[in-house]
């Protein structure tokens, strides 16, 4: 990766513009990719969790910015901040996240996102966020259930595919 090429910067407008295959177009083969809600997702689980992502986000009102965005030829960083309707309350969300990338190939091989679940937990949740949202339960299930939801999305992208065959 040439020092000129941006891929930070690249992957944030994809995702800008919900457009998930321009976004793992930038994700390594092996990729690894870690946050609060879906903990660690390797590979394909990481390039489809994008996907859904987007996907479950077009024609809402979703808005992502990036910011203080730094990188070298093996490591870069950046603040993003995700503006968006949590589906199952109707409640606003504004997310800060940080994260730290690591490069491979000319490719993003490592990806952490940082975030406080709590502040998010209570933006999306209300009251019951505020109450439960810090715990260590919490994140157990919340875990569990965006799992379930990527694996769901997986097994209809993979349903679809072979529909088509």
């Amino acid at each position: 990766m040439g020092s000129s090429e941006n891929i930070i910067e690249k992957f944030y407008e994809a995702f800008a513009n919900l457009d998930a295959e321009r976004m793992i177009e930038w994700y390594h083969t092996d990729v690894t990719f870690e946050d609060p809600a879906f903990g660690i997702l390797k590979g394909a689980q990481a390039r489809n969790m994008w996907r859904m992502l987007c996907e479950t986000q077009k024609g809402q009102d979703f808005t992502v910015q990036a910011s203080n965005i730094e990188f070298n030829d093996t490591r870069g960083k950046a603040r993003w901040e995700a503006y968006y309707t949590f589906s199952k309350t109707g409640r606003r969300v504004h997310n800060i996240i940080h994260a730290e990338f690591e490069f491979k190939d000319g490719k993003i091989i490592n990806h952490v996102d940082r975030f406080n679940l709590y502040r998010w937990a209570k933006q999306s949740m209300g009251f019951k966020g505020f109450l439960m949202g810090w715990t260590a339960f919490f994140r157990k299930k919340l875990n569990k259930k965006v799992r379930h939801y990527l694996s769901e999305f997986e097994n209809k992208q993979h349903n679809e595919k072979t529909l088509i065959r």
